[in-house]
């Protein structure tokens, strides 16, 4: 990959000094690991976008459900789902 676009930041002398470190130590240049860092980052925030819309697009399925009355009272649900555990518990 090209690279085009120059990265400039701030920080403090002692992070920087630890960090060259320990991108020494792994035999690579700080500015592959940055650059890694970077994607990892990048990947992570669109994951956790993608599973708020995720979740978002399941509450609001789950919302008209309700609203148009395709529910079921807890109680049922409970004793379903003690029948099903009395069931497992019973099995060898």
């Amino acid at each position: 990959m090209a690279k085009e676009a120059v990265f400039t930041m701030k920080l403090d002398t002692a992070l920087r000094d630890e960090f060259m470190a320990e991108a020494q130590a792994l035999d690579r240049p700080a500015s592959q690991v940055v650059r890694e860092l970077m994607r990892e980052f990048v990947q992570r925030q669109r994951e956790m976008r993608e599973y708020d819309e995720f979740l978002r697009r399941k509450v609001d399925v789950a919302r008209a459900s309700a609203r148009a009355g395709r529910v079921t009272p807890n109680d049922q649900v409970e004793a379903k789902f003690a029948a099903k555990r009395a069931g497992l518990a019973r099995k060898p």
